[in-house]
């Protein structure tokens, strides 16, 4: 017979059986929350794709929402790494000074988080500006300097293939503008091995785009049209539309030098056929740009293809 004793005892061990079962399958509690985080970090992977597709206006609302995300969680990697893209994108909408302020933000903050690989990438992005300013606006600057600076902050990196890869395509810019032809080519390769290898189409259309341009400056004009036209490639697999317009712009203006007299010779070589490839790859250009809605640039492009006429 089972007295009141024995059913408290196997109640209590049911209890005991059920309660234990409970809290071996429950899982565990993870050490972090990263909800706003991804949040984040999605966020600013949609700003830099908008940004890739010459979309800077869109691309900067979009980070203004990354921006508050890293904000609200304090996360220094996604602080550094926003202010790194304002940098980027106020930079291609002609606000240089503010993007140096937002490059040496992120430079600061780096710092101060003890990221070495994060500040020497933010740097690398303020040489990549002093650079482009030589051309742009005549701003004085020490081409050579800004080179070894990028060596040696190449060599930071030590598991970041992709910062690695935007620290050469910025030297060959360096040694570009010091007419170091070779050296410029070299360097840009070596980017486009990594974003070839690992299937970054854009930036692997933007590296033989630059290519292009060493290859143009220094009078390769059919490894420049090569060039271009693997630019357009890559461009075509990631249907990016700006780098497309882009590329076929280049593509007039190699064929307009081309086209020119030959210094101190008076020869023109080819020039019809290349006036008329000009006009073409103009026109091509400004389709491109009309379809995505950038009518400006479609003038533009139509403008050079008239002139040419």
């Amino acid at each position: 017979m089972i007295n009141r004793f024995t059913c408290l005892c196997l109640a209590a061990g049911l209890l005991i059986l059920i309660v234990s079962s409970s809290c071996s399958s429950a899982p565990k509690k993870p050490n972090a929350v990263y909800t706003e985080r991804n949040m984040a970090s999605s966020q600013l992977d949609l700003a830099n794709a908008a940004a890739n597709h010459g979309r800077y206006e869109d691309a900067l609302m979009i980070l203004e929402d990354a921006r508050r995300l890293a904000v609200s969680v304090d996360d220094p990697p996604l602080l550094i790494r926003t202010s790194i893209a304002y940098g980027y994108l106020l930079f291609a909408l002609g606000r240089q000074n503010e993007a140096f302020g937002h490059w040496e933000a992120a430079v600061a903050e780096a710092e101060s988080s003890g990221d070495r690989e994060l500040a020497a990438l933010a740097r690398i992005y303020t040489a990549r500006g002093r650079i482009m300013l030589i051309g742009n606006s005549g701003t004085v600057n020490n081409a050579e300097a800004i080179r070894d600076e990028v060596n040696g902050l190449i060599s930071v990196f030590r598991s970041d293939m992709q910062a690695q890869a935007a620290g050469y395509l910025v030297l060959g810019m360096a040694e570009k503008e010091l007419e170091r032809y070779a050296e410029a080519e070299r360097a840009v390769r070596r980017a486009l091995d990594f974003y070839e290898k690992n299937l970054y189409l854009e930036d692997a259309a933007y590296g033989w785009f630059f290519l292009a341009s060493v290859f143009s400056v220094n009078s390769r004009y059919d490894d420049a049209l090569s060039a271009l036209h693997t630019a357009i490639d890559f461009d075509r697999r990631a249907e990016n539309g700006f780098g497309l317009a882009s590329s076929w712009q280049a593509i007039g203006e190699v064929y307009r030098k081309k086209s020119a007299i030959a210094p101190n010779t008076g020869v023109v070589s080819g020039a019809g056929a290349d006036r008329n490839n000009a006009v073409r790859a103009f026109l091509r250009a400004a389709e491109i740009y009309r379809a995505i809605g950038l009518d400006e640039a479609a003038q533009n492009a139509e403008a050079k293809a008239a002139a040419i006429n």
